[in-house]
């Protein structure tokens, strides 16, 4: 991880922003914090906690997303058993694509993790 401080006093912006990402396990994360100055000078610690806040809102406002590794896999199910097989995989995977003919072919995303439990459940 790295921050910049991009002109402000050190250690003043970037690090209480990146102590915010730590604090909340992110990573893979990009904060930008512009700021515009108002006419009024905020010192060292108003300023640190100014840039702390900012980040703590952005992050609450614009939500966490996990993303997690993973594989694709084709299933391939009769029509009798589409709708059990489409209602496991709700909690285990995304549907990237369907192809119906005389049987139906199933793309999926599946995490790296869920593959076991997709498997079982399916078989």
């Amino acid at each position: 991880m790295k921050y910049d401080d991009d002109g402000e006093p050190s250690v003043s912006s970037g690090k209480p922003v990146f102590k915010v990402l730590e604090l909340k396990g992110l990573d893979n994360v990009v904060v930008i914090i512009s700021r515009y100055f108002g006419g009024i000078k905020l010192g060292f610690g108003g300023l640190s906690r100014a840039y702390k806040q900012t980040a703590i809102e952005a992050i609450d406002d614009a939500g966490v997303v996990e993303q997690r590794p993973t594989k694709e896999m084709k299933i391939i199910v009769d029509y009798g058993n589409i709708q059990f097989v489409k209602h496991m995989l709700e909690n285990c995977a995304t549907i990237l694509n369907e192809h119906y003919s005389d049987i139906v072919e199933i793309v999926v995303a599946v995490a790296e993790d869920k593959i076991g439990e997709l498997e079982k459940l399916i078989n």
